[in-house]
């Protein structure tokens, strides 16, 4: 519920709440990932259905060259990940998005944004 809020992880709120039930750091991130295959699978049915009626053969192929891309990346990704946040925690990611958000904050009181 609180990755509603605009700002907030999706995924940084499913890990918090992992941890918050017991979860040990590696588990409540795959405890992450695995929450997120259902719901970026229905987010992708939902578009796809929305835009059922402007597709075309070629636009499938697009869409399936994507879909293996995107699997790819993922694999290419998590386990690297996972590793990381076993050695490291999840510290760095924490003050990489104070940083960002300083900096942002930063920008918009500047006029830049």
């Amino acid at each position: 519920m609180l990755a509603l809020i605009p700002g907030v992880s999706r995924s940084g709120a499913t890990i918090v709440g992992g941890m918050a039930m017991g979860l040990d750091r590696p588990a409540a991130a795959e405890f992450s990932f695995f929450l997120a295959m259902p719901t970026m699978t229905a987010a992708f049915a939902h578009d796809l259905f929305e835009v059922r009626h402007q597709l075309s053969p070629d636009r499938a192929f697009e869409i399936g060259i994507g879909l293996v891309a995107a699997f790819v990346a993922s694999l290419a990704v998590i386990t690297p990940f996972l590793l990381f946040v076993r050695r490291s925690g999840f510290a760095p990611f924490a003050w990489y998005r104070i940083g960002l958000g300083l900096a942002i904050f930063a920008a918009i009181l500047a006029g830049w944004l």
